[in-house]
């Protein structure tokens, strides 16, 4: 479904993703894992359009789609959450999921105008899409709760809900689970199976290693800009390469 081919990434001298390839299978739970400073975000920001790479490209479903803008890499299909929280605070749980639900709308000037029965039913599908979305995410009866006035780990879920609307075919998690206390994880990793179970293809990135290897079918360890390991969660955990920068030691010495 993606395929990142020969990425890199300068920012004048500096070479902060260098010749990346990675491929994100339909159906799959990638996981792309690294130290601070490893390139994570980088590649995450050129995979969405928020950078164009310096050489190579991404691809999505046989199409290029580097050096588009994030706004037709979403239309594309692939719509991500964000690190930091990035909600419109003020705005109900329901409203902000609404928002994203609307951008497949059709509505030329004149409907807006006169209110026709064509933007009423759209605005009402919309409606209803949110408030399904609000339960699947387990935000059910917090359709009316300000953004702002939600737990963290359930605006992480409103995150999420809100990213659904969009109706990605990949959707990319940025640290879904950070500054979650245990019970809030365990929550975000059922979330995570049943959207696996819907037929979402995911990207996940984490530096929470039990819920990252309890999900994933496969990951990608970059450090320094570059790929070091990839493989099952097990072949990953095994890694000496790995072990090592995590550890900053190889194992048994």
């Amino acid at each position: 479904m993606l395929s990142v081919n020969q990425v890199s990434m300068h920012f004048g001298g500096l070479v902060a993703l260098d010749g990346v390839n990675m491929t994100v299978k339909d159906g799959e739970i990638r996981g792309l894992i690294g130290p601070n400073g490893s390139g994570k975000t980088t590649l995450i920001n050129v995979i969405t359009g928020f950078y164009a790479p310096t050489k190579g490209t991404v691809e999505m479903d046989g199409q290029v789609i580097s050096g588009r803008t994030p706004n037709a890499v979403a239309k594309a299909g692939l719509c991500r959450t964000f690190q930091n929280i990035n909600l419109f605070s003020e705005m109900s749980a329901l409203e902000n999921v609404v928002t994203a639900a609307c951008t497949h709308q059709t509505v030329n000037l004149g409907s807006a105008i006169f209110q026709t029965k064509a933007l009423k039913a759209q605005e009402k599908e919309c409606h209803d899409k949110a408030r399904e979305l609000l339960s699947f995410v387990g935000l059910g009866g917090k359709e009316d709760v300000k953004a702002t006035n939600l737990p963290y780990g359930q605006q992480r879920l409103l995150e999420i809900a809100r990213a659904l609307a969009t109706e990605p075919k990949l959707l990319l998690l940025d640290e879904p689970v950070a500054g979650m206390n245990e019970q809030e994880s365990d929550e975000a990793a059922k979330l995570v199976h049943k959207l696996r179970e819907s037929g979402k293809t995911i990207l996940l990135i984490e530096h929470h290693m039990k819920f990252v290897m309890s999900l994933c079918d496969s990951l990608t360890v970059l450090n320094y800009g570059k790929v070091i390991a990839e493989g099952i969660p097990s072949e990953i955990q095994n890694n000496e390469d790995v072990i090592s920068i995590y550890l900053g030691k190889k194992r048994g010495k």
